[in-house]
């Protein structure tokens, strides 16, 4: 989501108010003259480790581009695991993230420009001829502005950039007659009648066909939109203007950017998260630099650079300092209030204000951005991935990962900023990780949950479009790109747009005079490069003496955050007391709450209740803090509740052909053996008679030593325990009797007892939904011997096993669906969500009664009072800390589909050719260990 990095003109002497076109220029290339700052500071790496890395890259990208196009095209997006393509309408609906897709190919437009950054010139004209000759983009079919704008406008335009490139070098795209271009204009067309409101602000969705608001449009009643929604257009709709000349999508952009700085709360210059497209109303008054927001900040300062209008950097430079004043706490991010900028909204961070550190390094604020990029690298060290949510003290709040690429774009900044072969270290840990735990046979798979390894059937376009672009060129030299990525800008989807544009039909580039700007210090922003000499002290360890404090920021003690230093508390007087510090047998404690007006009740059960009247604190500042504090109380007494549930669990098939790749999200059980605390249990799997386990089983030597499959229904889970148990099974799954139960549309539940005591059972048991246990019976029937691992998170495969265990004729590959190595999914979209906890927050619970012969306990999330007017909470403080790994932490759920006849999908691939995907992907494997040997 970041700027591509150049080497000109880092200490130029560009005097203040130059040309507009040379200050953009400069602004554009403030990155690389550092390199050679850093050298001494850390070994560096050799270039043949690059080479080698990169190439390695370069086979990642054409394992999933080369699966995308032979088992998912023309779809807009792949489904690994089951290999197929995704196609609207044909799968369970997933919510907002659908509305990216629009069938129109999304996953080859967004990758136009990465085959040519990767040097794949040939493929990129056969892709740029597909889709001239196959996408439409006039389909009935509802999607998102902000999505079509950055993903398909972008990749058109990116596409189009590069092939006019290619043609002026004289070898490829000859042919080429700026078809790509016509098609941008066509869709830029298609996007303007979302513009149709009295703000200027977008409708967040729009029917390709019908456009918005006729009865057969299906959209145009909504009212909110994100800010990142609005405030991502401008890149791609001034260029359409400046490469056709047709200044109304410029117009339009400008509008609704001119209307956000306008609604922005004057006293704090923060906006909002969502904000009502009628109106000007914000919707949500919670401020920070991800979800939501982010990338309106990016293309403020972005705009600046490409169109060379000051207003957009006077915006961005005052919105900048907002955010260094209130949001950054280092080496956290964290949401604050609008109008009270000092209080938090929020005790976690999302995934995505991974980009800004990139961002931080186009500013040349490079101390802010070394410490949150080694915050979120260790983050990353400790869970494989970056959790889409992730709280103050670096538990799981959200626990999905669907490969979003912006830590590894802030990664590639801060090293072409820097020089330090500390990133490229970071680069290599990034392509091992997804090497090794998201790789499948037909791509790469999200992760569904970081903690136990689950996969998820999605790989989003944005994964081509950004994440391979972003590692290659880490890696690559400036001889290894077939064209100067100086002269180009990194939109938010890391599609390349000219800086040429800058001069282009620029009769909209003059300095917008229709905003007031008020309390500017001009003396304060930033009109040239800054000095090395100034970001880089004549230190080679300066980058590592400011990460060191961080190495161990994020570990299994029990970490205390970092505490806000305010402006008010920098004279000497102690910070305000926070609520995971607070013991009510502390007679300071009291005195504390008594100053900020709260009032204390030992209630007669021994619990303690807390109650705020404002009115009776000392002062105002402390009845800010007051009410802080019972924020922060009511968000800890609600994750201690939840940390008394169980986490999910993992079955992985092991055996021949899988190998540990097909791993499946399963319920825990309340009794049993505790898989977070013993080693995990290994064995084959073998159905129970009676299949439901209710009565005395009459195949035990069957079941003997084995793991027992049984059916759900008919009698307690405990009492189906005790029968596999008492025949000599080492452990036992459920499988759901409710046909078509998935844990991509239902929230997992943890098995409970029978009321009475359970000690007596002593193996492990797991719950699977329908689809996730099918696979598992298909794969019984495909190959009779199937091997599982019951575990508390997914172990690494077993290198060894593939070796020895490879088929050998072609009677081990036999006709079957793809969907036996179907995983089970979950849904947050953070990109185009106008409220990441509305949209992740409604769970819909499986609830059983008393009634119900199987006793479930459902896993869900609790509903979380985020109010900060709250009057009272009760809580019981134990002051206890527990291993990051055995909590259960909040996650989304996605709505049930109501229709049951949904098909699941057409294009279904045989048996014997994922197979083959899978002997392909083990030989790469191979040669990857050999090569690091």
């Amino acid at each position: 989501m970041s700027e591509a990095g150049g080497g000109r003109g880092f200490g130029s002497s560009v005097p203040q108010r130059a040309p507009w076109s040379l200050v953009a220029a400069t602004a554009a290339f403030c990155l690389v003259s550092a390199t050679s700052v850093w050298t001494a500071g850390a070994s560096p790496m050799s270039r043949e480790e690059k080479q080698k890395l990169g190439n390695q890259v370069l086979e990642m990208f054409d394992h999933a581009y080369g699966n995308y196009m032979e088992h998912a095209y023309p779809a807009d997006e792949l489904m690994p695991l089951t290999c197929r393509g995704r196609v609207r309408g044909q799968e369970p609906s997933r919510g907002d993230v659908d509305d990216a897709l629009g069938k129109f190919s999304l996953t080859l437009i967004d990758s136009l420009d990465t085959l040519v950054v990767l040097n794949k010139t040939k493929e990129f004209e056969d892709a740029v001829r597909k889709v001239l000759r196959d996408v439409n983009l006039d389909n009935d079919v509802v999607v998102s502005v902000f999505e079509t704008n950055i993903r398909v406008l972008g990749g058109l335009l990116g596409g189009h950039s590069l092939a006019i490139m290619l043609k002026e070098k004289g070898e490829y795209m000859q042919w080429y007659s700026d078809e790509l271009l016509q098609m941008a204009k066509q869709l830029g067309y298609k996007l303007l009648p979302a513009f149709n409101t009295t703000s200027g602000l977008p409708y967040p969705r729009i029917n390709l066909k019908f456009g918005i608001r006729k009865p057969e449009a299906r959209t145009g009643t909504e009212t909110d939109t994100c800010t990142a929604c609005a405030g991502t257009l401008i890149l791609e709709f001034a260029a359409l203007s400046r490469f056709t000349g047709a200044t109304i999508f410029e117009e339009y952009a400008r509008k609704a950017l001119d209307f956000l700085w306008e609604k922005r709360q004057r006293s704090s210059n923060l906006v909002g998260v969502t904000i009502n497209i009628h109106t000007g109303d914000w919707v949500r008054k919670d401020s920070g630099v991800g979800a939501g927001i982010d990338s309106y900040y990016e293309y403020l300062l972005k705009a600046y650079v490409l169109l060379g209008d000051d207003s957009f950097l006077e915006r961005f430079n005052t919105h900048y300092d907002a955010i260094m004043r209130y949001i950054s706490q280092p080496p956290l991010l964290l949401d604050v209030h609008i109008h009270k900028p000092m209080l938090n909204a929020r005790t976690w961070m999302d995934a995505l204000l991974a980009f800004f550190p990139g961002l931080q390094v186009l500013k040349g604020d490079i101390r802010p951005a070394i410490e949150t990029h080694e915050m979120l690298y260790q983050v990353i060290k400790k869970h494989n991935f970056l959790p889409e949510a992730f709280t103050t003290d670096f538990r799981v709040h959200w626990a999905q990962h669907p490969l979003r690429p912006e830590f590894a774009e802030s990664t590639y900044f801060l090293y072409k900023a820097t020089g330090d072969p500390y990133y490229l270290e970071v680069g290599k840990t990034l392509i091992e990780n997804l090497n090794k735990y998201a790789r499948v046979p037909c791509g790469f798979a999200a992760m569904k949950d970081v903690r136990t390894g689950s996969h998820e059937d999605r790989m989003d376009s944005f994964f081509l479009a950004e994440m391979f672009k972003y590692l290659y060129l880490l890696f690559a030299d400036k001889e290894d790109v077939i064209f100067d990525i100086e002269d180009y800008i990194f939109t938010t989807e890391a599609h390349l747009l000219p800086l040429w544009l800058s001069t282009t039909n620029q009769r909209l580039s003059k300095k917008n005079t229709t905003s007031e700007y008020t309390e500017l210090d001009d003396s304060n922003f930033d009109w040239t490069c800054p000095n090395t000499q100034i970001l880089f002290p004549n230190d080679p360890l300066y980058a590592q003496s400011i990460r060191e404090p961080l190495k161990n920021v994020v570990d299994k003690s029990c970490p205390r955050g970092i505490i806000r230093v305010e402006e008010s508390f920098r004279s000497g007087a102690k910070p305000p007391l926070r609520a995971r510090d607070f013991m009510a047998t502390n007679p300071e404690h009291l005195e504390i709450l008594k100053k900020m007006g709260v009032s204390l009740i030992h209630l007669k059960d021994g619990r303690v209740q807390l109650v705020q009247h404002a009115i009776q604190a000392a002062s105002p500042i402390d009845a800010e803090d007051g009410l802080r504090f019972m924020q922060e109380m009511i968000e800890l007494s609600s994750q201690q509740q939840k940390e008394q549930q169980l986490p999910p669990r993992a079955v992985q098939i092991v055996s021949h052909p899988f190998f540990g790749r097909v791993v499946l999200t399963a319920g825990p059980a309340q009794f049993g053996l505790d898989l977070s605390k013993h080693k995990e249990t290994r064995g084959f799997v073998a159905s129970s008679k009676p299949y439901n386990g209710c009565s005395e089983l009459t195949n035990p030597e069957a079941v003997m030593g084995k793991i027992a499959l049984i059916q759900r229904g008919q009698c307690m889970f405990a009492e189906k325990a005790r029968n596999i148990q008492n025949a000599g099974a080492i452990g036992g799954i459920v499988i759901d009797d409710n046909e078509g139960s998935s844990s991509d549309t239902a929230p997992l539940f943890q098995m409970a007892g029978d009321g009475k005591d359970t000690d007596d059972i002593t193996i492990p048991m797991l719950f699977l939904f329908s689809k996730e246990g099918s696979i598992i019976l298909d794969a019984i029937r495909e190959y009779e011997e199937v091997e599982v691992l019951l575990s508390d998170k997914a172990k690494d495969r077993d290198p060894e096993m593939e070796n020895e265990e490879q088929p050998s004729s072609e009677n081990d590959s036999q006709n079957q669906s793809a969907e036996q190595i179907a995983s089970s999914s979950q849904e947050v979209d953070l990109v185009d969500q106008e409220s990441p906890e509305e949209s992740s927050l409604n769970s819909h619970p499986e609830s059983l009664s008393p009634a119900d012969t199987d006793n479930a306990a459902s896993i869900s999330p609790s509903e979380q009072n985020s109010n900060p007017t709250e009057n009272h909470e009760t809580t019981s403080l134990d002051g206890e800390c527990t291993d990051l790994d055995n909590q259960l932490q909040e996650q989304s759920e996605t709505e049930e589909d109501s229709n049951p006849n949904v098909s699941w999908g057409k294009k279904v691939q045989p048996i014997d050719s994922i197979l083959a995907d899978w002997n392909e992907d083990i030989e790469a494997f191979e040669m990857m260990e050999k090569d690091e040997l």
